[in-house]
């Protein structure tokens, strides 16, 4: 395993999902006394892998077919998007 790979990754993910809508649903299960915190980590574990698990399989399928190169500048054109969308509805 190529350690500065995984922790370039890790670290990316990491930050990306601080405080984003995941981990305030999560805690908001978690908030719930009537609920066990062991049940809302394991589901909210096993959300996350799976969804991992599709962009991956996905951009394996992609790069088949489409140059590395240009998968950047699609995610790149598509977070701006995203960002404009979001200034735009702000």
């Amino acid at each position: 395993m190529d350690w500065k790979i995984f922790l370039t990754i890790f670290g990316a993910v990491f930050i990306a999902e601080l405080g984003d809508k995941t981990q305030l649903a999560t805690m908001l299960f978690a908030a719930d006394k009537e609920v066990s915190k062991y049940t809302v980590f394991f589901a909210a574990s096993a959300a996350l892998i799976i969804a991992s698990a599709i962009g991956v399989l996905a951009g394996s399928m992609l790069s088949e077919y489409i140059n590395e190169k240009y998968l950047h500048y699609i995610a790149g054109v598509g977070f701006i998007a995203i960002g404009l969308f979001t200034l735009y509805n702000a």
